[in-house]
Parts: structure tokens; sequence; C-alpha cells
């Protein structure tokens, strides 16, 4: 039992000389030793009983000193951090009296003598530029509605659909319903009706107008009426386009059929009265003329001889005889009234003209007619496809797709002093939205109508109008609703020239521009000829160089 004690006093006296942890360290292996197999313990015994048998005594310690050592001992990484931050604070605020800021600094400056402000001669290109932003667009859309009102039934589209992208230019086929063609012509008046021969107004014109710009010959253009040359047009549009004629009402056949039975028994008709007519007027024939003759003649004979008898009464039955021979005779050879022969004869031409006009109406029918449903009118042909609303198979409802301009244009706007330099036909620069640049060429330059005071707050503006210059496809989808920057050159050196600035030109004593160069110390007034201003520069030339130093304040 005294041998186990001194070993724990011995273990206590080993943790009074360590750190704290040290101490725990040693009760923790205190507890581990009791739980030790027992040879361990038999060598520790060992050990006391060959050790002196008496142990100086310790000197006791300050348990607040051992407190502070544990702490110093225990924790060297904190205050060798805290040492380094104490000196970094201490030199900055050492360094802090010793740099100046800048702004300091040119507080602290003095000012520099007064001199000259000058600039070198620059050999540079100048460029006069008008600088605008325009949308990209493509005309105004239209949606395209058809005329069904005369198909007797469902418009189904039954063939050709365009692809949103396809152009549709004049003589195009825009749909195909029912199995018949829409077809696509120039104009601003839509079709309200079926147009055929007989017919005449605007619409007639504007076919024939229509006509002629697709290279067809529709007859007189100024003439409104549909006639047979306009008909032979219509026809030969069908056939551009690769379809059949629209089919005649049925019955046309035989309507025409009909008419053309009234007309054979009307000539007939008046055949027989033309014949009536002329022998009515003819006269008696020959065989006539002699019976005539011989009669008279006869009664002449038998008065002489009963003259020559001398009886009374065979001579005045012989004068009456005679009397009534010449009478037959006179009447006989009189011309014959052939007015009711002539009456009949107006009356079946009459008729026959009748005939006739039935006849050409009828044939009418057959002529070529152009259906208010096989006819779309666009303005500002050609146009693109937009968006498709049908497909094959569907009724046509409402509207069947949406067009606009084929031709890519750039709609800007620019102020009255700017809109001044421009003019149709300058050459400007698109900027791509890819960074590159497309050539573009004005169009239209036009002042823009004022609404709501607008020219009285911003002043006078004037609408631009650009188209792009050979854009690929994929330049055209690029730009489409985009708003791009416009650069518009209106003057620009041929390469590079000698330039000063603006504020470098003073006038001399006559009028003529000139510099003031520094030549060391000294300046000197050099007169120059001017060029084109642009960007801040002005072209000069005259007895400089590049490089010369010239004049801009002081």
């Amino acid at each position: 039992m005294i041998r186990r004690r001194r070993a724990g006093e011995a273990g206590e006296l080993g943790g009074a000389d360590e750190s704290g942890a040290t101490g725990e360290a040693g009760a923790a292996g205190e507890n581990a030793a009791s739980d030790a197999p027992r040879s361990e313990f038999d060598e520790l015994v060992a050990a006391e009983a060959s050790a002196p048998a008496e142990v100086a005594p310790t000197e006791p310690v300050d348990p607040a000193v051992q407190g502070w050592r544990r702490v110093l001992r225990g924790n060297r990484v904190l205050w060798v951090l805290a040492a380094v931050a104490i000196a970094s604070l201490v030199a900055g605020v050492g360094l802090s009296f010793l740099i100046v800021s800048p702004g300091q600094a040119a507080a602290d400056a003095s000012a520099p003598d007064a001199g000259p402000i000058t600039v070198p001669v620059e050999l540079r290109s100048l460029s006069n530029d008008v600088t605008i932003r325009g949308d990209a667009a493509f005309a105004d859309s239209v949606e395209v509605k058809l005329e069904t009102g005369d198909l007797g039934g469902p418009a189904v589209v039954t063939g050709r659909v365009p692809e949103v992208g396809a152009t549709l230019g004049p003589a195009a086929v825009a749909l195909e319903v029912t199995g018949r063609p829409v077809i696509v012509l120039p104009g601003e008046l839509p079709g309200y009706r079926t147009l055929r021969a007989g017919l005449s107004g605007p619409d007639v014109t504007q076919l024939k107008q229509a006509l002629r710009a697709v290279g067809i010959d529709p007859g007189d253009v100024g003439s409104d009426s549909f006639d047979s040359a306009t008909a032979a047009g219509v026809a030969a549009l069908y056939e551009k386009v690769g379809y059949p004629l629209p089919e005649a009402p049925e019955g046309t056949a035989d309507t025409v059929r009909s008419a053309r039975e009234a007309v054979n028994g009307a000539e007939e008709s008046v055949a027989s009265a033309e014949r009536a007519l002329a022998a009515a007027g003819s006269g008696p024939s020959s065989v006539e003329r002699v019976q005539l003759d011989n009669a008279v003649r006869a009664a002449e004979r038998a008065l002489a001889a009963a003259k020559a008898e001398g009886d009374p009464v065979a001579i005045g039955d012989a004068e009456d005889a005679l009397k009534l021979a010449r009478v037959e005779r006179d009447a006989g050879l009189a011309p014959k009234d052939a007015s009711a022969e002539r009456a009949a004869l107006d009356s079946a031409r009459s008729q026959l003209d009748d005939a006739y006009e039935l006849l050409e109406e009828a044939e009418t029918g057959t002529l070529a007619f152009l259906p208010v449903s096989e006819v779309l009118y666009l303005q500002d042909l050609p146009r693109r496809v937009d968006e498709v609303m049908v497909e094959r198979g569907t009724i046509v409802q409402s509207a069947a797709m949406l067009v606009s301009g084929a031709t890519l244009a750039i709609n800007a706007s620019a102020a009255e002093s700017d809109a001044k330099l421009l003019k149709a036909g300058d050459v400007a620069t698109l900027a791509m939205p890819d960074g590159s640049e497309l050539g573009a060429a004005i169009t239209s330059v036009e002042p823009r109508k004022a609404e709501g005071g607008e020219a009285a707050e911003s002043g006078p503006r004037y609408d631009v109008v650009l188209a792009p210059v050979k854009p690929t496809d994929a330049q055209v989808e690029a730009l489409r609703g985009q708003n791009v920057r416009v650069k518009i050159s209106i003057g620009a050196t041929e390469g590079d020239v000698l330039a000063v600035p603006l504020a470098a030109l003073t006038a001399g004593p006559g009028g003529e521009s000139r510099v003031e160069v520094q030549d060391g110390d000294e300046t000197r007034l050099v007169e120059v000829e001017t060029g084109l201003a642009a960007e801040g520069f002005v072209e000069i030339t005259g007895e400089i160089a590049e490089g010369d130093l010239v004049v801009v304040g002081r």
C-alpha cells in the first residue's frame, strides 16, 4: 500500500513540472496503469525498490503562476498572430506619414508656367458621316383573305401550300382550293365579283392592267369593258399558270344550241320574204305580156270585121271587147303593190337580229372568264410569306396566310439638319448584330408628317428608307426585326491628308485661314488652304508638315 502511494506521488511531482495538459495526460496514464496487466505493476514496484528511500521535498509552486504558464504554453499560435497584427498596425501608421496621395500631390503642386497649348499636325483620313438608327423590316404585313362565296361548297385546300419564306410574284399561284388555283396579280382593288364578257367597271380595268403587267395582251386597256380580247387574255393567263379554264355554268351548251337553231329559222324566214318581194316587184312574165298583147289585137280584128258587116250591134260589142282588152293589158303591164311583201321581209329580218343577239349572249357564256375565288390582288409585288394559317385538307374560313414585302428595308429617322445632307442613292453602312458591316443605299428621304405637336417639341423629322445591297439569306434573317446603326458618308478625303483640330485655325485680316506654328520658343503664322472638316479636324495644305506643333490655346 505504501509503495503504490509513492508511485502516485511521484506521478504528481512529475505533473507539477509539466503543463496542464501533461498533468491531465499523467492522470489518464494513472488510470490506465491501474488497469494494466499485473506484470507492468510488478516492474513498477521493482523500480521503486531500487530508488533511494528518501526524496528531497519539492518547493511549492504558486497556482497563479502555474495557470499563466499553461496559457502561454497552450496558445503560442494565437500569441504569434496577435504580435504580427500589432506590428502591421504600427507599420501602417508610420507609412501614412510618409506616402502622399495623387490628389494631395496635385493640390500641393505649384501651377505650371503659362504658355501655348500645342498639338502636332496629323496625317489621317477624314470622313464626314451622318449616323442614325433604323428598324429593319419588310413591308407592312397583309392578311390574305380569299373570296369563296361563288364556290357553292366548302373551300377545301387541295393542293399547293406555300412555305414560310416563299415569294409570291405576279402570276404566281398562292394556293390551290378545290382543285383550282388562286392566282396572284398586281392590284389594289380587291376582287368582289366574277369577271366575264359583257361586264364593265374599274375591276375590269384593273384586270386588264394586271394582264398587261404579266406580259399578256388584254386588248384595249383604256376600255373598262370585258370583251373577247379580254377573255383571250384570261385564257392565256390560265395557260401561263398551267391550269385549265374554269368550266362554263351548267346548261350553257344547250342554250347555245337553241340560239343557233333560232338563228337558222330566222334566216330561212328572211330568205322566203325576200323571194316574195322579188316576185312581187318583177312584173308580168314575157308570156303574160304576149297574151295581153294578143288579146288586144284580137279585139281590134273583131271590131274591124263588125264594121265591115255594118251591123251596129256587132260593132258596139267589138268596141267594148277592145276597150276591155286594152285595160287588162295596161293593168297587167303596170308595177304591182309589194308593200305587204316588203313588210313581211322587214319582220323576218328583225327576228333574225334578235336571234343573233341571243346567240351572242349564249356564246359569251362559253368565253373564258375569271372567277372571283381564283384571283388574289396584292400591291407591291413580290411579297414574302410570313405565316401560313391553312394546310392541305383544311377549309379556308378566314385569313389563309400573312404576307409582307419581299424586300427588306431599313426605316430610319433623321433630324432636318442631317436630312438636308442626304439624298436618294447615297451609300451607307449597316452595323450587323454580329459586329460585321453590310452596304446599303438610300431609297427615299421624305419629310415626316408631324403628329400631336411632335415637330414643335423636337423639330422637323425626316423618314429615311434604305435598302441593303445584295444581302445573303442569313443576313436578311439576322437583320429582320433589329434596330441597327446606320452610317452614311456624305464626304471623305481620298486617303490620308494633313489635318489639325478646328481650334488651331484662325482668320487673317483678309479672311484667309492660318495656323500658328511653334518653332522653338517662338511661334509663326502660316497661311493654309482648308478642305474637308470632319470629326473635329480640318484638312489643310500649305507650308506645313506632319508633326509640326500648332497652337490650339493658351
